[in-house]
C-alpha cells in the first residue's frame, strides 16, 4: 500500500441518494457556468466532497477501485448535472485508473497527489491535443518536447484542447525527448508551475465551462522520473483500457439526454396554451416524443450496461468499446433534437435549458475514437482478422 492510507482519502459514495444530491448541486449551478465560460468550481467541490474524483484508486493505494458498473453510474448521474464538471471528473478518474492499471506515476509522486487529493480537489488530465497536429488518435508526434538537462527534463511547447486547463493540479504532458534516440510519452508536470500559461482559447458551442484551453510550456522543469515513454516507432505495453476511460465520456452523454428528457417532461406538464386549455403532456404527439427519447435513452443505457458487465469479466474487446461511445452519442443526440423539435421556439430560448444540452450533446462527436474510427476498428477486427491469423499459419514453417 501507498503512503496514503484508506481512511485519509474521501469516502466513496454511490448510492442512489449521494449520486442525485451531487446532480442537483451540479444542475444549480451549470447555466451560470455556461453563460459566462467560468470554472465550476462548486460543482467539482461537489464532486469531491462525494469521493467521485478518487473513486478508481487502487485498492492497493488506499482506494476502493471503480468498477465500469459503477463508472456507468457515476457518469450518467454527473452529465445530469453539468457535463463540464463530468468531463473534468473524467479526465481525473481516467489517470487514476490508469495508475491502477499500469503504474506510470513515480510512487513518491503519486503518494502526494493522494495526500493533496484527501485535502482538496485534486485535478488531473493527459494534455495531448495541439494546434498543428490535432487530435493525438489519428497519429503523428507532438511539437511539445522535453529537453534533457543536468537533473531532469525542461518541457516547452503548446497544447490546444486541455481539458480542465485552469484547475489542474497536474498536467500528464505528451512530449518526444530531444535525445539522439527519440522517445515519446507523458511528463508529470505541476499545474502551479510558474513556466505554464493558459490562454483562454475556449469559445465553443457547448461543454462551455469545461475550461478547455490552449496551454504554452515556457522551459518548465521536473526530475527524471517524471517521465515516461518508449522510443519513437513503438507502442508502449500499458495493457488493456480501463472501464472508467471506455464508458465515462459516453455515460456522460447519456446523462445529457436524461437531462433533456427531464426537462422536457416539467416543460410539457405546465405549458398550457389557452387554445388547447390543458397541458400538452395530453397530446399524443408530444407523448410520442417522449416514449421515443425514452426508448432511445434505454437503448443506450443497455448498451453501457452490457458492455460494462463484459469489461468487469474482462471479456470487452477494444472494437466493442470503441462502438459503445458511437452508439450512444448519436442515441444522445438524436434524443435531444427530437426534444428540441417538438417544443419549437422554446426549445431554443436561451432562459430555457433545452439548447444549453443541445450545445453540450453535439459535443459528443469529436471525443475520440470518432465515428469513422470507431467503424474502421470494428470493420477491420471482423474482416481481417482471420484473413491475418491465417496468413501468419501459412507462414509459419512446418517441421519435417
Amino acid at each position: 500500500m501507498s503512503a496514503v492510507a484508506a481512511a485519509d482519502l474521501r469516502e466513496v459514495r454511490l448510492d442512489a441518494e449521494s449520486l442525485q444530491n451531487v446532480t442537483a448541486t451540479l444542475a444549480a449551478h451549470a447555466p451560470a457556468h455556461d453563460a459566462d465560460a467560468s470554472f465550476p468550481w462548486p460543482g467539482i467541490q461537489a464532486v469531491h466532497e462525494a469521493g467521485l474524483l478518487t473513486a478508481s484508486v487502487a485498492e492497493r493505494d488506499g482506494g476502493r477501485g471503480l468498477s465500469a458498473r459503477e463508472t456507468v453510474d457515476v457518469f450518467l448521474a454527473l452529465g445530469q448535472g453539468d457535463p463540464s464538471v463530468a468531463l473534468i471528473t473524467a479526465m481525473t478518474v481516467a489517470q487514476h485508473a490508469f495508475q491502477a492499471l499500469a503504474q506510470p506515476w513515480p510512487a513518491s509522486l503519486y503518494a502526494d497527489v493522494l495526500r493533496e487529493s484527501a485535502e482538496r480537489p485534486t485535478l488531473l488530465n493527459a494534455v495531448r491535443a495541439e494546434p498543428e497536429l490535432g487530435a493525438p488518435a489519428r497519429g503523428g508526434l507532438p511539437a511539445t518536447t522535453a529537453r534533457r538537462t543536468a537533473d531532469g527534463w525542461s518541457v516547452s511547447g503548446r497544447k490546444g484542447f486541455a481539458t480542465g486547463s485552469e484547475g489542474l493540479a497536474y498536467h500528464l504532458v505528451w512530449v518526444v525527448t530531444d535525445e539522439t534516440d527519440q522517445r515519446v510519452g507523458h511528463v508529470i508536470v505541476p499545474g502551479d508551475d510558474p513556466g505554464i500559461r493558459i490562454e483562454r482559447t475556449w469559445d465553443h458551442l457547448g461543454m462551455r465551462a469545461s475550461s478547455t484551453h490552449d496551454v504554452i510550456y515556457d522551459d518548465v522543469r521536473v526530475p527524471f522520473e517524471n517521465f515516461n515513454g518508449a522510443p519513437v516507432g513503438t507502442v508502449p505495453n500499458n495493457g488493456s483500457i480501463p472501464g472508467a476511460i471506455a464508458l465515462a465520456v459516453p455515460s456522460l452523454y447519456v446523462g445529457v439526454a436524461k437531462a433533456a428528457l427531464a426537462a422536457f417532461t416539467e416543460f410539457t406538464r405546465d405549458r398550457i396554451p389557452t387554445s388547447l386549455g390543458r397541458p400538452i403532456a395530453t397530446l399524443e404527439r408530444i407523448q410520442s416524443v417522449a416514449g421515443e427519447a425514452q426508448a432511445q435513452i434505454v437503448q443506450a443505457e443497455l448498451v453501457l450496461s452490457a458492455v460494462a458487465a463484459q469489461a468487469d469479466e474482462g471479456r470487452a474487446d477494444a472494437a466493442s468499446l470503441s462502438l459503445v461511445k458511437l452508439l450512444t452519442s448519436r442515441g444522445a443526440i438524436a434524443v435531444v433534437q427530437g426534444l428540441v423539435a417538438a417544443i419549437g421556439n422554446p426549445g431554443l430560448t436561451r432562459s430555457l435549458p433545452f439548447e444549453r444540452h443541445l450545445r453540450d450533446v453535439l459535443c459528443a462527436r469529436p471525443h475520440p475514437p470518432q465515428d469513422d474510427a470507431a467503424l474502421v476498428a470494428a470493420g477491420r477486427s471482423l474482416l481481417l482478422s482471420p484473413v491475418v491469423e491465417r496468413a501468419q499459419r501459412d507462414e509459419t514453417p512446418r517441421s519435417t
